[in-house]
């Protein structure tokens, strides 16, 4: 009973507690809807677009909020009373205009006027150190003890100013090392007044002691002051005295002092400034003042100083913070290496005994940035960018090599070979970018591939034959084998190991699934094609004659014999059909790729339409220069022009038997019906084609007067009546179709070309042929109408 009573007097203050909340809400929205109607009633706005009154009678029914049960009565607190014109307490005053003129102001005066200040200052110095110089003020020694006194005393006050003013201190302390780097230069260079050692340990000193102030402040502007800022002191002080290996050493030293910045801060303006008047400065010299009999070891050794320090500096902070790569970091190493190889190149270039050593030094480089990438490879906590980006430098140096170092066929294999040893390892560690380097590889390759062939195409359009050329076993088929064994591979890894590239990259796996067997296609027939055109062609040079007689009989310097280059036309269509059937055999047997089926259908109806056209046009001339030459002219007559008909004969027959049965494969997805009413025509067109054209062949054999017309005329009419019975037995009205256009044509054929030199026998003979053929073809149609539907759809 008691716990009944507690739990109800918990319940009741409950109750309290949110009927108080809601008559403080109800009294915060009813002096928000007065607030709203004065504002509307002040600004004359339309009634139209403000919300409706909320309807305060029924807000407890809906209103429920959160209350803070200890203190009911401060939840919601009663709104500020504005009116309109009035600022709200709560609300922060506008900050006047001239605060932002007081910022741009206070830049000015507390940053910019010290930095151009001290910049003046030292240029001051040095016009002023110039000037005494050339009206001899006063002596060499003088001067550069008031240089090195006015350095101290500005280092001294900078010094003195860093705890209340730091930004200014370091600004003077910045201009007291660049003042003291080229007092230096001038008491070494110039007057000779200190041994090389000790301007140097000096100069060491002060880019030591510059280095630490930077880090010490953790201030750009006594790294850019100090350092970079002292590039300009031998130019301030025009430098003319030609000593070039001083002014390169000087600016080394200063990029070392860099580098040490380097592995403590990240900054990038103080990289950028060094880096580009670096090589600006060394390019610079290297256009105008270069002479390979004076330079030659200088430049070299100090191109390849400032490579390696600039390189370290990229990289050092990098690694030191275990920091990522990003794309301006990336662009920095990209550039400096690159400037070094073009420097690198043109040096040993413009020396005659170094003539031959740009492809070892290309292989230098990709050696160098090859051992990099291991080494930070082994490094667990080593960015990957990194890895990858040194990596394929050396790659891209690797590929460089070849093409300097060696020509033609070498370049080629070298090319690919590298593209397989890339693909393998983009392919066994699932690394996209190995694979990705691998394809414009593949691309190098193919594209000096189809150089090669073009060069020895061309050879043999000389009128020399060349020497010692043996078919297959030559160097540009070999090489042609190799780079098709290499692609070959490079196709079964993309087969096994499918990419897996990003989401925005997904047309690259579809760009090699058709590009890389295409292109294994195209070398593998053209390789042979070429190998085959090559042989006839030395038989073609082989066979002149000189002083021979055509067959008019008038005499001539030389002759060829025609019938090779007849012959090589009807072996290169005779390798195209065998070779598409070899294709389709394998498709069927092995590969099962629909894409590839259509491909091989296509390019057989191309070849089969090539041979009844151009090959059965060829044949027709091999034919009459068979029967038309002697054999006692030039050369003797074999039977080879008339076993090549058959030859060929057979190959189309192969070729027609294998489309066959290629469209019948489950793995092509085309409609089947109408592939086989694209093959019956194919193949009853190409036995018509190939038929007549064997009549005339054999009218001509028989020298008949007229072998084009009583002959065709008649075969035209049977094939036609087998067309009937055969596409009314198979029940397919396309092949009836047929047949009766074929009919058509014969008839007009008849009538318009054969009656004009037929004789009277001869014209009998057809008429009654075809008028039976007719005759039983209409007596077929009446027998079988109900046979005759349409063509069932498989």
């Amino acid at each position: 009973m008691k716990n009944q009573q507690e739990r109800l007097s918990e319940l009741e203050t409950k109750l309290q507690l949110l009927l108080s909340s809601q008559i403080a809400l109800t009294g915060s929205l009813t002096r928000l809807q007065e607030e709203i109607n004065q504002l509307k009633a002040a600004l004359n706005t339309e009634d139209s677009l403000l919300p409706p009154p909320v309807d305060i009678g029924t807000c407890h029914a809906v209103i429920v909020p959160v209350i803070n049960t200890t203190q009911p009565e401060s939840y919601f607190e009663p709104p500020i009373q504005s009116t309109p014109g009035r600022t709200s307490p709560s609300k922060k005053p506008t900050q006047p205009t001239g605060n932002s003129q007081s910022a741009i102001e206070k830049f000015i005066g507390e940053n910019l006027i010290n930095k151009i200040g001290i910049a003046i200052t030292v240029i001051g110095v040095a016009i002023g150190a110039k000037y005494s110089i050339e009206h001899e003020l006063v002596s060499p020694a003088t001067r550069i003890i008031l240089g090195y006194l006015m350095a101290a005393a500005l280092l001294a006050f900078g010094i003195k100013l860093k705890k209340s003013y730091e930004n200014y201190s370091a600004v003077l302390v910045s201009g007291a090392i660049a003042i003291m780097y080229f007092i230096t230069y001038a008491a070494f260079s110039y007057y000779a007044m200190m041994p090389r050692m000790i301007a140097f340990s000096l100069m060491l000193l002060f880019t030591g002691f510059g280095v630490s102030t930077a880090i010490n402040y953790n201030k750009q502007v006594i790294a850019h002051t100090g350092l970079v800022g002292a590039y300009a002191v031998p130019f301030l002080l025009g430098e003319k005295s030609g000593k070039v290996g001083i002014l390169f050493t000087y600016i080394a030293i200063i990029n070392v002092g860099i580098l040490i910045i380097a592995l403590k801060k990240y900054w990038k303006s103080l990289y950028y400034s060094a880096f580009i008047i670096t090589w600006l400065i060394f390019v610079s010299w290297y256009i105008m003042q270069y002479s390979s009999s004076l330079h030659f070891n200088l430049s070299l050794i100090f191109a390849v100083c400032f490579f390696a320090i600039f390189h370290l500096v990229f990289l050092a902070y990098k690694i030191h913070k275990k920091e990522v790569f990003n794309g301006s970091d990336i662009w920095l190493v990209l550039i400096n290496a690159f400037i070094f190889y073009g420097l690198g190149y043109s040096i040993l270039q413009s020396n005659a005994n170094t003539l031959n050593l740009t492809g070892s030094f290309t292989l230098v480089n990709a050696l160098l940035h090859a051992i990099i990438s291991l080494v930070l490879s082994r490094q667990n906590k080593s960015d990957k960018n990194l890895v990858q980006l040194i990596t394929g430098l050396a790659i891209v140096f690797l590929t460089i090599t070849i093409p300097v170092q060696f020509e033609g066929n070498w370049v080629t294999l070298l090319w690919i070979g590298e593209a397989v040893i890339l693909f393998w390892i983009g392919k066994s560690n699932q690394n996209f970018l190995y694979e990705k380097i691998a394809r414009p590889l593949i691309a190098l390759a193919l594209c000096s591939l189809l150089m090669d062939w073009f060069s020895v195409f061309d050879t043999f359009y000389y009128d020399a034959p060349i020497a010692g050329f043996t078919p297959i076993a030559n160097v540009n088929f070999i090489s042609s084998l190799l780079f098709a064994m290499a692609l070959g591979y490079i196709n079964y890894l993309q087969i096994k190991h499918p990419t897996q590239s990003p989401a925005h990259r997904r047309s690259y796996p579809d760009l090699l699934i058709i590009g890389l067997p295409a292109s294994l296609l195209l070398i593998l027939y053209f390789m042979f094609r070429l190998e085959l055109e090559f042989y006839f062609r030395q038989l073609y040079l082989n066979s002149f004659i000189p002083g021979g007689k055509i067959a008019s009989g008038e005499s001539v310097k030389g002759i060829y014999n025609e019938n090779i280059v007849r012959m090589k036309t009807i072996w290169v269509i005779n390798y195209s059909m065998m070779f598409f059937s070899l294709l389709s055999i394998v498709n069927i047997k092995r590969i099962q790729n629909h894409l590839l089926a259509v491909t091989n259908l296509f390019l057989t109806v191309v070849t089969i339409i090539v041979f009844l056209t151009q090959g059965l046009y060829v044949l027709q001339q091999l034919t009459d220069n068979y029967l038309q030459q002697p054999s006692t002219q030039n050369y003797q007559r074999g039977q080879s022009p008339i076993l090549i008909r058959y030859v060929s004969y057979c190959f189309v027959a192969t070729l027609l038997v294998l489309t066959n049965w290629i469209i019948k494969q489950k793995f092509i997805s085309l409609n089947k019906h109408r592939l086989r009413v694209a093959f019956d025509l194919l193949l009853h067109s190409t036995i018509v084609w190939i038929a007549s054209a064997d009549i005339i062949y054999i009218m001509k054999m028989l020298q008949a007067s007229q072998p084009g017309k009583l002959g065709i005329s008649i075969f035209w009419g049977l094939y036609a009546l087998f067309l009937i019975v055969l596409g009314i037995s198979k029940n397919k009205v396309h092949i009836r179709i047929g047949a009766i256009t074929l009919f058509a044509v014969t008839i007009l054929k008849l009538f318009f070309y054969d009656l004009e030199d037929l004789d009277t026998i001869a014209k009998t003979i057809i008429f009654i042929l075809l008028g039976i053929l007719l005759l039983i073809v209409s007596f077929l149609y009446n027998k079988y109408k109900g046979l005759m539907n349409e063509d069932p759809i498989d």
